[in-house]
């Protein structure tokens, strides 16, 4: 005997998807549907080879077995979908400029809120929607103006989180940036870093950082956040954990935060009490939370 593993990849049987599809929603809310039978198996097969595993059955009981957990976190990484880019739904971006931040500064004025500014993206991806609405900050309420600002990123892949707090992408990236705000707040990379764009410093400096599962409220950021950002996530959550969520946020704004959900997300089927402001966008009728 050789020894070798065969060539010929494992076939993913309809028992062992429904037990990675149970183990996906049981961790992190995400429904995988029948369809996604392919898409589980080529992200999978990859680890198998590299565990020396020869079936997803095994792969399975591999990852359920006590002492493996940060095989369990790598398995949820290789299945989340990271498509995402700079200003991505910028009519989100036109509203936040044109109304949001000129009704907040209106406020601050007459002394009904604080200059202090919490944002929550909680479902990050790789950065750039984080990195947007921090430009978007800055140049709204830039340093010196008397108002402090912090972004929250979160994720629940690792691999995504790390690349975030790297602040470093291709400069093809870069085209979706208003050319004010890539001029203002990006780093064009030079020699080595030829072809690459790098948050600037005032950008990093209101950047938090954290790892978040949404299907677990209880490990939450506290709140309360101005705006909350969780979009192009919650298409992939089952009804019960979807509206689990989406009650939750709406608990960590105030009655002058806001509420962003993706294009193709709706609070269809979720009983809360908001106020539609915008396609997509809410604002809680009485928050759960408010500021001294």
């Amino acid at each position: 005997m050789t020894g070798l593993l065969p060539t010929t990849p494992p076939v993913l049987t309809a028992r062992e998807l429904s037990l990675f599809q149970a183990l996906v929603e049981r961790e992190v809310g995400i429904h995988l549907s029948p369809a996604k039978d392919a898409l589980v198996a080529n992200r999978l097969a990859r680890r198998l080879r590299e565990l020396g595993l020869t079936s997803f059955g095994a792969y399975y009981a591999y990852v359920t077995e006590k002492g493996h957990e940060a095989e369990k976190v790598r398995m949820i990484d290789s299945l989340c979908t990271h498509e995402t880019s700079f200003f991505r739904e910028p009519q989100h971006f036109e509203l936040l400029r044109e109304r949001v931040f000129p009704e907040w500064m209106a406020q601050a004025n007459a002394g009904r809120r604080s200059k202090h500014l919490r944002v929550w993206s909680a479902a990050c991806s790789t950065g750039e929607e984080p990195y947007s609405i921090a430009m978007s900050l800055l140049d709204a309420f830039p340093p010196g103006s008397g108002w402090s600002l912090e972004v929250l990123a979160t994720d629940l892949s690792t691999w995504a989180l790390e690349r975030t707090q790297e602040g470093l992408w291709s400069l093809e990236r870069a085209a979706t940036i208003p050319q004010p705000l890539l001029r203002a707040f990006m780093l064009k990379g030079v020699r080595t870093q030829e072809g690459l764009m790098k948050a600037g410093p005032e950008l990093r400096s209101i950047m938090r950082f954290g790892r978040v599962n949404l299907n677990a409220p209880g490990e939450w950021p506290a709140g309360p956040f101005d705006l909350i950002f969780c979009r192009n996530v919650l298409i992939y959550f089952g009804a019960e954990a979807r509206g689990r969520v989406i009650r939750g946020m709406l608990q960590r704004l105030p009655p002058t935060g806001y509420f962003f959900l993706g294009h193709a997300e709706s609070l269809i089927g979720v009983d809360v009490d908001v106020r539609s402001v915008s396609a997509n966008v809410y604002t809680p009728r009485t928050g759960g939370m408010s500021r001294f």
